[in-house]
């Protein structure tokens, strides 16, 4: 078979597929290599030598330079696609209970909207759990947007914030780093401050309606005797006016006054002056109703309307075995129950869903080399094509022909 045959009989098995694709990857010689295999008619057959030996150089050129390119696009994808596989994430996965059915700002006693609220919680590494229940149960009932930020002592210490020692009447961690919560809302709109033995049994935006600009901070006044000489861990308990108001506290983070609170005056004011908001008059401090700061043992429920909205067990939880059988403790377990149940149920769903990624990926990966492997043998067929059509122009087309040699005339 002569060579310009065998190298048309090639060029038509090629799959019109292939030649599609690699139209996509190179416009200029694809474009011409379709229109030979869709233009293999008499008139393309019968088309001067030179100008068909044109067209299929440039086919010829195209094909490899579109097969090649397309070979290693799908080759660094399969790269991207195993190297960007996500990895299992063996940290606890985040809580984030539905809210309720109005999500949105909420209009304060002052007129202005309040699009959001942070909410600084204490933190206690003993009471961790404790921290979680009281967290989970601010995002079960909210119909606002919040966002809730852990104050961690040691924390605030590696970044140079916190550096006073611990006195021996602290009981907790956040004894004094409480204080700093209008500095880490940056001195800007309200904040909520709360220990982290709270169970909240109610919606938190009936809390920020009672926002009102005219103060300094906002908190349940209470009028409190604690009933014991210890508090948790044996530490003495002290009375003192105001005692309790620090534990619950709506921050005006933006007032004039609150900008005392900067981490030097934290760590180097006494308790007295920052739990008894001395850098306030008795005018800067606004009232809120007990039920949002509800002391388990010290406030009673007279009838529904005064039920608990935060309930708050200040002498100690249901998570310590002293206080198992506190007042309120089926309401902290069966929310702990709840909270651990959707731990659990969410673990399964993160995990069904690395699974089906992870097997999507693996399907992925294997259509990929699948299409690498046939795009591997498209490049070895057009190479084969190409030192064919080598050897058809170095033998028919450059090579000089013998019928055109003449002999130099000879002189009579």
């Amino acid at each position: 078979m002569p060579a310009m045959a065998v190298f048309r009989h090639c060029i038509r098995r090629i799959s019109p597929k292939v030649v599609s694709a690699f139209c996509f990857s190179n416009s200029g010689g694809s474009k011409l290599c379709m229109r030979y295999y869709t233009s293999g008619n008499a008139r393309s057959q019968f088309a001067a030598p030179n100008q068909r030996t044109l067209k299929l150089i440039l086919a010829a050129a195209g094909l490899g330079f579109g097969l090649a390119a397309s070979s290693s696009i799908a080759l660094a994808s399969s790269e991207n696609l195993k190297k960007n596989e996500p990895q299992t994430s063996t940290s606890e996965p985040v809580i984030s209970p539905s809210p309720g059915d109005t999500v949105g700002p909420v209009v304060t006693k002052s007129g202005k909207v309040l699009n959001k609220i942070k909410i600084f919680i204490g933190y206690d590494p003993r009471e961790d759990l404790a921290y979680e229940v009281c967290r989970y149960s601010i995002l079960k009932h909210a119909t606002m947007p919040v966002e809730i930020i852990p104050i961690k002592q040691p924390d605030l210490r590696k970044t140079g914030l916190y550096w006073r020692n611990r006195d021996k009447t602290e009981s907790t961690e956040f004894s004094f780093t409480r204080f700093l919560t209008p500095f880490l809302a940056g001195f800007e709109g309200w904040a909520l401050f709360i220990d982290c033995d709270f169970l909240y049994t109610a919606d938190i935006r009936e809390l920020t309606e009672f926002i009102d600009d005219k103060y300094a901070i906002m908190c349940v006044k209470h009028d409190y005797t604690p009933k014991n000489a210890t508090k948790m861990d044996g530490v003495p308990q002290t009375v003192y006016p105001r005692k309790n108001w620090s534990s619950m506290v709506l921050y005006n983070c933006s007032h004039p006054k609150n900008r005392v609170l900067t981490p030097s005056v934290v760590n180097s004011q006494s308790g007295a002056f920052l739990h008894r908001f001395t850098w306030l008059d008795n005018d800067d401090i606004g009232s809120i109703p007990f039920v949002w700061n509800f002391l388990v043992g010290h406030n009673e429920v007279d009838d529904e309307n005064r039920f608990p909205r935060a309930i708050h067990y200040t002498s100690g939880g249901p998570w310590f075995e002293a206080w198992k059988d506190c007042e309120f403790a089926d309401l902290w377990l069966k929310e702990r129950d709840e909270y651990i149940r959707t731990q659990k149920i969410q673990r399964v769903i993160q995990d069904e869903l690395i699974r089906l990624m992870d097997n999507r990926i693996a399907e992925r990966s294997g259509e990929i080399e699948s299409k690498v492997v046939d795009l591997e043998s498209k490049v070895k067929e057009v190479d084969a094509l190409k030192k064919l059509l080598a050897f058809y122009l170095k033998e028919k087309v450059f090579a000089p022909s013998a019928n055109s040699l003449k002999e130099p005339p000879v002189e009579a």
